[in-house]
């Protein structure tokens, strides 16, 4: 075997092993993101479970709040609460200034945020 197939080889190999490795990388960011979305859903599911018959209390929780219990970053709750069907964002407006206030993240059962 001479220098030039032994070049090509090595160029086939190393495009074959950038494929995988870009693909398992690719199947572990969604995995994460998946973790991630789940276990938010999943603590605001028990939430509103925890709260089902009390009026006052509708499961509804801040990002900080939920920052402080999930242990996710700001960003990463708004990325699953958009990806996720179930849950809802719901605004909160400030009754003298009529800005904006938080934003209030809710499990919804039927699965119908979106």
């Amino acid at each position: 075997m001479n220098t030039k197939e032994t070049i090509e080889i090595a160029g086939n190999a190393s495009a074959i092993l950038t494929a995988l490795v870009a693909t398992l990388a690719g199947v572990g960011y969604k995995y994460a993101a998946w973790k991630k979305t789940k276990c938010l859903e999943d603590y605001l599911r028990s939430e509103k479970q925890k709260n089902i018959t009390s009026r006052e209390d509708k499961g509804q929780r801040s990002i900080l709040h939920l920052m402080a219990r999930v242990g996710l970053t700001e960003s990463e709750i708004l990325q699953a609460s958009f990806k996720s069907r179930y849950i809802k964002r719901l605004l909160t407006t400030s009754a003298a200034t009529h800005l904006a206030n938080d934003i209030l993240l809710e499990y919804d059962p039927l699965g119908k945020s979106n």
